[in-house]
C-alpha cells in the first residue's frame, strides 16, 4: 500500500512539472508485482490536432534500484488514424558507463525520459494508436514501474 500512496504521490507532483510545448504526455503502470511480462503490451490514444506539426518523441520509463540491465530494449508499434502500422525497436539506456542509474532519482524509484525521435511528424489528423512491449531476452523484466509516451512540439 506504501508502495501505491508514493507512485500516486510521485505521478501528481510530475504532472504540475509539465514542461512548456508538452502536447501530450501518459504514463501506465505495468505490474503491481513491479515488473513487465512479455505478454504485457501497453496501449496508448494519442489525439493528433495538426498536420506535420513538428515533435520530439519520447519514452518515459520508471523503475527502481536493483534494475539489472544497462539498456531496456522496447519495441513500439504505431497505428495511425487510417490503419496504417509501423513499427521500431529503440534502446533505453538505463545505466551510464559508471553503473550509475541514469535519470531523476525519488527514494528507490527512478524516473527516466529517453527521446527516440527528435523530428515526429504526423502526416494527418486523428488519433494515433502505440502499443509498446518490452524485447529483452528475459521475461519478465523486474524492477519495472511503468512506462509513458510524451510529445512536446518543436518551435
Amino acid at each position: 500500500m506504501k508502495k501505491i500512496v508514493t507512485i500516486l504521490v510521485m505521478s501528481i507532483f510530475m504532472v504540475g512539472c509539465q514542461p512548456e510545448g508538452r502536447e501530450y504526455v501518459e504514463h501506465k503502470e505495468l505490474s503491481p508485482l513491479v515488473e513487465w511480462l512479455k505478454k504485457d503490451v501497453i496501449e496508448f490514444k494519442v489525439p493528433i490536432e495538426k498536420e506535420n506539426q513538428e515533435y520530439k518523441m519520447s519514452l518515459a520509463y520508471r523503475y527502481t534500484e536493483g534494475f539489472e540491465y544497462k539498456k531496456l530494449k522496447v519495441k513500439v508499434l504505431e497505428i495511425s488514424p487510417n490503419g496504417t502500422e509501423a513499427s521500431k525497436e529503440y534502446e533505453l539506456t538505463i545505466l551510464d558507463e559508471h553503473g550509475d542509474y541514469i535519470g531523476e532519482h525519488a527514494g528507490a524509484f527512478i524516473d527516466s525520459e529517453h527521446v527516440v525521435e527528435t523530428k515526429k511528424i504526423f502526416k494527418e489528423k486523428g488519433t494515433y494508436t502505440y502499443k509498446i512491449e518490452h524485447m529483452m531476452p528475459n521475461d519478465p523484466v523486474s524492477y519495472s514501474l511503468d512506462i509513458g509516451l510524451i510529445l512536446d512540439v518543436v518551435k
